[in-house]
């Protein structure tokens, strides 16, 4: 099941997508949260099968979230990412975290600072627990997930390697889009291969497989849950592939500007669309 937040007249309605199109879900009274809770599956299921249903015409998306709980994040979890920017393959999982208003929805616009100009791209599987993970094994942890989505880990790189904390770099207003969709880890599995790549300006960047993460999502969310108790609703950016701007600085890839379109796709999930501004 793919499950979305659209808005309709200013307010947030739980919507599903599929072969048909978005699907307004809000007549069953549910919200993303409640769901994720386990609220009338059976009622969800019924309406995505129901060819009645009325189709949403451009659908203009919300955050994927309409409670934002904590969003964590995994740094060079792609093999060859981290060699391609100088930097040891890390032994564990390396963790930093964003603010929640850098959480932003699929076709949003994120507004770059003037005052930087290393802007980046990474395209990622954002995990998005489904139960409370405090200190469960590897064996357990994917139980604890909810399903999956699209994820840009916006960077601003000359900030976020000016000292050894990245979070300056990373946690800007609108820095981590997300969506459009939610699938659930039912009709998902992140250790089979999934393609995961990035496009700007319709110039493919990155293309590699989801399972060629260094920890996979078993590893990452019980090594994570040993440090933060997560909690149903939160985000995990689980690291991107090679072929961002950083690791060939400006010689082989401009920084990101205003006016730049990244789009984020991910085999099984969607299309996360972004536009600078």
């Amino acid at each position: 099941m793919k499950l979305c937040n659209i808005l309709v007249d200013g307010k947030i309605h739980l919507a599903l997508e599929t072969a048909r199109g978005v699907i307004d879900a809000s007549a069953l009274s549910l919200t993303m949260e409640d769901v994720i809770a386990g609220a009338d599956r059976a009622g969800l299921e019924a309406l995505a099968a129901d060819l009645a249903a009325p189709v949403v015409e451009k659908p203009v998306y919300a955050n994927v979230l309409s409670r934002v709980g904590k969003l964590l994040c995994v740094g060079l979890n792609y093999r060859q990412h981290a060699i391609n920017t100088n930097m040891p393959i890390p032994k564990v999982p390396v963790l930093f975290s964003k603010f929640d208003d850098a959480l932003a929805p699929a076709g949003s616009e994120t507004r770059l600072p003037p005052w930087e100009d290393s802007y980046d791209y990474e395209a990622e599987l954002v995990i998005v627990m489904g139960r409370e993970a405090w200190g469960v094994s590897e064996e357990e942890a994917k139980a604890c997930v909810f399903g999956y989505t699209c994820g840009n880990d916006l960077s601003c790189r000359d900030a976020q390697m000016r000292s050894g904390q990245w979070l300056i770099g990373k946690t800007m207003p609108g820095f981590a889009p997300c969506g459009p969709s939610i699938v659930t880890s039912d009709e998902f599995d992140p250790d089979k291969p999934h393609a995961i790549q990035s496009y700007v300006n319709s110039e493919k960047r990155q293309d590699s497989d989801v399972t060629d993460m260094i920890f996979p999502v078993a590893q990452v969310v019980s090594y994570a849950s040993k440090y933060v108790h997560l909690q149903p609703g939160d985000l995990i950016f689980t690291g991107t592939p090679s072929g961002v701007a950083l690791e060939g600085g400006e010689s082989k890839y401009a920084w990101l500007k205003a006016g730049d379109e990244v789009e984020v796709r991910i085999e099984g999930i969607g299309s996360l669309f972004t536009r600078l501004i």
